[in-house]
């Protein structure tokens, strides 16, 4: 005979046994007094030890690795592509195909380091000027000045 899921039963040895199923969500007492301990020290050593949330970039690692993939594979097509067709129209196999891979691939390279270096994130953003802002701005002067 089979224990029941819930509520009161007795055990093979005659003693009674108070039995939860598994969809109930309640803890009891003593469970939730040693959850909210625990948290607490876990917070405790991570604020001691230093670590704290790690911070997210928006980006992902196999989004991320996608994003490279396409744009790369997508520029070499759409170069292949333009100066395939370019080609059948003009009459110059295979010169304008290879140009349009060259051209794909560079396109898709800088793309990539585009992508990799998180240039083009947003617009007006660049690496240098913002720097020199900083430093300007430090220093107590400006660029206009000049």
């Amino acid at each position: 005979m089979l224990p029941p899921l819930s509520g009161a039963g007795t055990r093979p040895n005659g003693s009674v046994a108070t039995y939860l199923a598994m969809t109930d969500d309640k803890k009891p007492a003593s469970l939730q007094a040693f959850d909210a301990k625990l948290r607490q020290a876990r917070d405790a050593a991570d604020k001691s030890g230093g670590r704290t949330e790690p911070e997210s970039d928006g980006r992902s690692g196999l989004g991320f690795a996608m994003r490279i993939g396409v744009e790369l594979v997508a520029a070499l097509i759409v170069g292949v592509a333009i100066g395939y067709f370019l080609d059948q129209w003009l009459g110059t196999k295979p010169w304008l195909m290879l140009l349009g891979f060259v051209l794909g691939s560079v396109a898709g390279f800088l793309g990539v380091y585009r992508a990799a270096t998180g240039l083009g994130q947003t617009v007006g953003y660049r690496h240098g000027e913002q720097k020199s802002n900083e430093v300007n701005e430090k220093n107590g002067s400006d660029d206009q000045d000049r």
